[in-house]
């Protein structure tokens, strides 16, 4: 089936990184979502992928805490850095970058990468960020060390300089131009942050009464009128555990699978996603790979898969 997207060339790239959260498993997400056939859904589309492999990182056992507010942060800023240049090599080539996770730890590298491109071309960027959590912990206010929930603040400028700094750019993406969707779960320090920044967050509560299509196209239309690059950065834990148990930090009362399509098939039909990242499958916790592929099957209807 064609799409009505034009034509591109994806970037496969893989970030088997489990470091940044609090739960083994999720380094096996790539190899889950490509066992789900990610490749090939898309290729049905019409778009030619190249499967770039992954980034190499450390087991746990190969290392140790030095910091229990940052933990494994020697190892996340290394394997983030090459994340960012992939990310940003890739836009250069004119493809579009699409990373398979890992823990969502990997958005301080993929948003890095942007950002950089972005500044280069002049561009403005901006982000929507679909997840059960904000991810707006700093070192200061982290409830247990994870780095994967401290990836939207480092994006912001916001904690340690070794996360902020990354890439050379502070900060990565203004808070005017970024959304959160389907948050569900916040710590005492995030809900601060956000009346502090003033920051748009649609929580679960928000699309139950409103309903993900109005929220999805306020969204769009806002982020159209001042920003030139979209990255969408989807956490799979921003779907009710019902549908997909296989996730890092499964939280109930998510989006329903029809809610997580249409959300996916509207930003496809808005053509202004130019990167997108998929994080925090775990199939350790997973049943025979659903959460995988039901993962796969919105990242197909991001890149325009439809029912007729």
């Amino acid at each position: 089936m064609k799409n009505n997207l034009p034509s591109k060339s994806i970037d496969l790239i893989g970030f088997p990184m489990d470091l940044g959260a609090g739960r083994r498993g999720v380094d096996m997400g790539p190899s889950a979502l490509r066992i789900a056939g990610i490749q090939q859904k898309l290729e049905n589309l019409g778009y030619s992928v190249f499967d770039l492999g992954d980034v190499f990182i450390k087991n746990q056992e190969l290392q140790i805490i030095k910091d229990p507010r940052l933990k494994y942060l020697a190892e996340i800023i290394r394997t983030c850095e090459l994340l960012a240049r992939r990310v940003e090599k890739s836009l250069e080539h004119d493809h579009f970058p699409l990373c398979i996770g890992g823990d969502h730890s990997m958005a301080i590298g993929t948003l890095a990468g942007v950002s950089s491109y972005c500044r280069k071309k002049k561009q403005e960027p901006g982000l929507i960020w679909i997840d059960a959590h904000a991810d707006l912990n700093t070192d200061e206010t982290t409830p247990s060390g994870n780095i994967h929930g401290m990836s939207v603040a480092a994006t912001l400028g916001l904690g340690n300089k070794l996360l902020t700094n990354l890439h050379g750019i502070i900060p990565k993406i203004k808070p005017e131009n970024i959304a959160f969707i389907g948050i569900r779960s916040l710590d005492t320090g995030e809900r601060e942050l956000i009346r502090n920044l003033g920051l748009k967050v649609y929580t679960m509560t928000e699309i139950d009464r409103k309903g993900i299509n109005f929220i999805i196209n306020k969204v769009l239309k806002d982020l159209k009128k001042r920003v030139q690059h979209i990255h969408v950065s989807f956490d799979v834990d921003s779907i009710d555990p019902s549908e997909a148990p296989g996730v890092g930090t499964p939280v109930s009362g998510g989006l329903n699978y029809r809610e997580a399509h249409l959300l996916m098939e509207t930003i496809a039909e808005c053509g202004c996603m130019s990167s997108l990242e998929v994080a925090e499958v775990n199939p350790i916790l997973d049943t025979r790979n659903r959460s995988a592929e039901i993962t796969a099957e919105l990242v197909a209807s991001s890149m325009g898969l439809r029912i007729l």
